[in-house]
């Protein structure tokens, strides 16, 4: 192992890289046949790093002609992953050496694209997509660049030179990256410049402008993905079969398991797997792998659809794994038909055992049935089939290469016996098919033509390809990208299901989760977790995302979309001594201060009213500008401020009221500080009482709650301040009134009546952004009728408002 390790440290690996090559059992022997077949023992760093790649490609059976390549490499005809690419497709279809010219061809081999031909065809390029540039600039710079890579006068160029080139001619187009290219600077620049005339778009609503669904396949090794068909099978009429039943359009598929809420990572699976369809014209599929009866359940079935549905996109079909039960059996007999699969006795520990132990560095072999006569298993697989076996009693094992270093490849079980009542097959089955089992079939009979799915499942790529190759079924591509995790939360549903069992959650549902079901009812905009995941874009690697991304998304789309309404958390009365007990009058305030589109109402102004009581302090400080004895203080929307006379108190040493002078007769200098107010009119339904205020904190108090330096592990690290109920909040009236105009629109009127009140989400001035609970009541008659007291209005604290350095000013 030593001399290989040496030998792959002389192609550019680390010692540690070297080193984990060196003892990949698949890897290694194939990677030191290739660097011997250069027939060189030092490299310069480029080819070192193709020879690794190739390696880890090629096949026997794929890529027949791998020291062809590697001889290739090695003497300097390919010199990019690119026309490495090209030349593992040429090969496992040709003979390289049986017409050498067609490979050069094919390959790009001796091709030189020069600077100037670089900087022309880029210039091409941006000149066709100009106006989209100038209008979106750096937004727009992802679509572009992925349109000049798969231009093909760059196909061989230098794909350095190609970025740099692009870089200099963008910069020279758009300038450098100014306000316009980041909402918060756009906001600050707002906020300073004094505005000219009303605008019913100003920079503060046009801010957020987020990622294109487009941008995410627009770069990285997605967006050099297959193209229908070009996916070698072991039969070619197989091909021309996939192709007749496509027609050429892509076709992917989301394939959850309906056991469980989906949550954030899936937020990305479906943008990847409905996304990639839609920018290359095709369809997705949702399909329920519902192999495992024990753990589904309909209200699984049901959120998952829905969920999607709320994400913005449509499967084109609906379909489940138990649709292929009987096709999947028929092929399991096949299987062991051909001598590649057999009935096996073995326990768990025992089939551990066979495959090198706990940590599988022991000595694999065979389990005592594998060699047992075909007829045998055929018999022993129809036993369990009619129910003669108990659960755990007999499995059904592929018979696959137990020398081979990938894990997946070491007999894995295709079918279980469970006798478990099925939601959609009834009690007619008691053997079921495994994931490793079903889902490449599935795949193949769907005709998918990318197979894309996380880089968990990298390993069983290989028996994907294996069993769909051994049952001579037509193989789907597949491909694999990072996972993602956000901080401040788990994902795992096993730890979700214990956090609901000890009653630290109500539900899966619950908004301190970030499962979608939960982040939905918080009264997060579905349009912000999709701008997330396709900010994050597509790569390789398994991402930890910090929870205040998602939160800044949140936030942006929210300043766009949630009315301006005045509410008090803990309100403090004040009363106006110097004006009469009839006095009222009516002041306009818009919904949103830069979208015209939002409205206005007319709130009641009135002897007395409420202020919140984090707006009054009996002792004033240096630099503490809001409310206090002696001290005037503006109210929002009113002409003239108040300054406060006196205070009363309860009995307890609260204060009670706050007696405040209305400044309409006397000249008093520009307040510092304008508060929010809320009139005590009930003839105008002022104040909006909220029965029920939940501000949410983060569930856990560390940011990786499953980390071992967690003492007593995550359910020791739930925070006590992760929820907190409050009573006694009021709004003004445009809060009602919102509610009232959502429930006179169709759309308004069904979300009510599904209770999907979640929909109705508003800012609250200063203090965050809330939305309606699923546990209020809201009948659509008590609202018609503008009964308010036949309601009741249960509001979740969404995220709360961008941090403030004045806050307590």
């Amino acid at each position: 192992m030593d001399g290989l390790i040496t030998k792959f440290e002389a192609l550019g690996l680390t010692a540690d890289k070297a080193k984990e090559a060196a003892g990949n059992k698949k890897l290694a022997p194939t990677l030191d046949g290739l660097i011997t077949a250069t027939g060189q023992s030092s490299f310069s760093k480029n080819t070192g790093m193709l020879l690794y790649k190739l390696a880890a490609k090629v096949t026997k059976e794929k890529t027949p002609h791998g020291d062809y390549i590697a001889q290739a490499i090695g003497s300097g005809r390919l010199g990019s992953d690119e026309q490495v690419s090209a030349a593992t497709k040429f090969c496992s279809k040709n003979d390289p050496t049986a017409d050498e010219k067609a490979f050069d061809a094919a390959c790009g081999v001796g091709v030189v694209v020069s600077d100037a031909e670089i900087s022309a065809a880029i210039a091409d390029v941006l000149d066709s997509v100009k106006d989209t540039l100038l209008a979106e600039r750096y937004r727009a710079l992802g679509r572009a660049l992925g349109k000049v890579k798969s231009t093909a006068a760059l196909q061989w160029a230098d794909s350095g030179k190609v970025k740099s080139e692009f870089d200099a001619q963008a910069l020279a187009l758009l300038g450098p990256k100014d306000e316009r290219d980041d909402p918060a600077a756009a906001k600050k620049a707002a906020k300073k410049a004094a505005p000219k005339a009303p605008s019913a778009k100003s920079a503060e609503s046009r801010g957020w402008e987020p990622a294109t669904l487009e941008s995410m396949f627009a770069e990285g090794e997605i967006s050099r993905l297959h193209k229908v068909g070009e996916n070698p099978q072991i039969k070619p009429e197989l091909t021309a079969e996939h192709l007749r039943a496509t027609g050429g359009q892509v076709i992917t598929r989301f394939p959850p398991e309906p056991n469980g809420f989906l949550h954030i990572g899936h937020a990305k699976a479906i943008n990847v797997n409905f996304g990639y369809a839609k920018t290359h014209g095709g369809v997705c599929n949702l399909r329920y792998d519902d192999t495992n009866p024990e753990a589904e359940e309909q209200v699984y079935v049901d959120s998952i659809l829905e969920i999607i549905r709320w994400l913005g996109f449509e499967p084109h079909q609906v379909l489940y794994s138990s649709d292929y039960f009987q096709q999947l059996y028929d092929l399991a007999v096949q299987l062991t038909e051909r001598g590649l699969a057999y009935v096996c006795h073995c326990t768990g520990e025992q089939i551990n055992e066979q495959r090198g132990g706990k940590d599988k560095g022991g000595a694999r072999f065979a389990c005592e049935h594998r060699d047992r006569p075909i007829a045998e298993s055929l018999a022993e697989f129809q036993k369990m089939k009619d129910g003669r076996y108990g659960a755990n009693e007999a499995t059904l094992r592929m018979k696959q290469d137990l020398e081979d270093g990938n894990p997946q490849m070491w007999d894995l079980i295709a079918y279980r016996v469970k006798f478990a009542h099925h939601h959609r097959t009834g009690d007619a089955w008691c053997i079921y098919p495994t994931y490793d089992f079903t889902h490449c079939l599935c795949d193949s009979f769907e005709n998918i033509t990318h197979s894309l799915c996380t880089r968990e499942f990298f390993q069983s790529r290989q028996s994907y390809y294996w069993l769909c190759d051994a049952v001579k079924v037509y193989k789907p591509v597949q491909w694999e990208y990072g996972r993602l995790n956000v901080t401040n939360t788990m994902l795992s549903k096993r730890k979700l299901l214990a956090l609901r069992n000890a009653g630290v959650v109500r539900d899966l549902d619950d908004p301190r989760l970030y499962t979608l079901p939960a982040l939905r009812r918080r009264g997060v905009p579905p349009q912000a977790i999709n701008a997330f995941v396709r900010e994050l874009g597509i790569t390789p690697a398994d991402a930890v995302i910090e929870v205040g991304r998602l939160e800044n998304h949140i936030r942006d789309a929210l300043n766009v979309c949630a009315p301006r309404i005045m509410a008090l958390v803990r309100p403090v009365r004040v009363v106006l001594e110097n004006l009469p007990e009839s006095f009222v009058e009516e002041h306009e305030l818009v919904y949103h201060p830069s979208d015209t589109a939002f409205g206005s109402r007319r709130v009641p102004f009135t002897r007395t009213l409420f202020i919140d009581s984090s707006d009054f302090r009996e002792s004033d400080s240096p630099g503490y500008f809001r409310l206090a004895p002696n001290k005037t203080v503006g109210l929002n929307g009113v002409p003239y401020p108040i300054t406060c006379t006196g205070v009363r108190h309860a009995a307890d040493g609260s204060v009670s009221e706050v007696l405040c002078r209305y400044e309409n007769e006397a000249s008093v200098p520009k307040p510092k500080a304008y508060i929010q107010w809320v009139a005590d009119s009930p003839q105008h339904g002022s104040p909006v009482r909220i029965d029920e205020l939940r501000v949410y904190n983060p569930l856990f108090k560390h940011a990786n709650p499953d980390e071992k330096s967690v003492t007593g592990g995550f359910m020791n690290d739930v925070s006590e301040t992760s929820l907190e109920i409050i009573h006694g909040a009021m709004a003004d009236i445009g809060l009602w009134d919102s509610i009232k105009r959502y429930a006179a629109t169709a759309a308004g009127k069904k979300e009510l009546n599904e209770q999907n009140v979640e929909t109705l989400r508003f800012q609250f001035m200063r203090i965050g952004y809330f939305a309606l609970d699923k546990d209020s009541s809201m009948p659509l008659s008590a609202i018609e009728s503008d009964q308010i007291a036949s309601t009741k209005l249960v509001m979740n604290r969404i995220v709360t408002l961008k941090e403030d350095a004045k806050k307590d000013a």
